[in-house]
């Protein structure tokens, strides 16, 4: 288990390093924490999905996929399509995904008329409860 957790901790940590020198600039590879609530997700290296890995306020939530289906529409603007789950509505919908800078990944979900935008800001790891 250690292993696999340490592993996950270079992966993020070479994504961050290779995406600041401009190698892997603007990938959404690694840990991100939401802007205002107490959620961590994880995007793997596969960068087509997201799970939450940590949420102090719904521990249960863990492990979950909240972002699916996701698609590069423009590597000149670093954006991508894809499948935000909305709690409030209990059901994915359609999002873009756009990396703001090396550090920053905002979520845009449209739901009829309206829409909705987070931002979530980079970290190295997940931390401990």
């Amino acid at each position: 288990m250690k292993a696999s957790c340490s592993k996950k901790k270079f992966i993020a940590l070479l994504a961050m390093l290779l995406g600041s020198s401009g190698l892997m600039a603007e990938s959404p590879i690694g840990f991100w924490q939401h802007e205002k609530e107490p959620v961590w997700i994880e995007i793997p290296a596969d960068e087509t999905s997201g799970f939450v890995r940590r949420n102090d306020n719904n521990p249960d939530g863990v492990g979950f996929e909240m972002l699916k289906a996701l698609t590069l529409l423009d590597e000149e603007s670093s954006r991508w399509s894809g499948e935000v789950y909305a709690a409030k509505l209990g059901e994915f919908k359609p999002a873009v995904i756009e990396m703001v800078d090396d550090n920053r990944l905002r979520f845009t979900v449209k739901v009829g008329f309206l829409s909705r935008t987070v931002e979530w800001r980079r970290v190295i790891e997940v931390p401990a409860n």
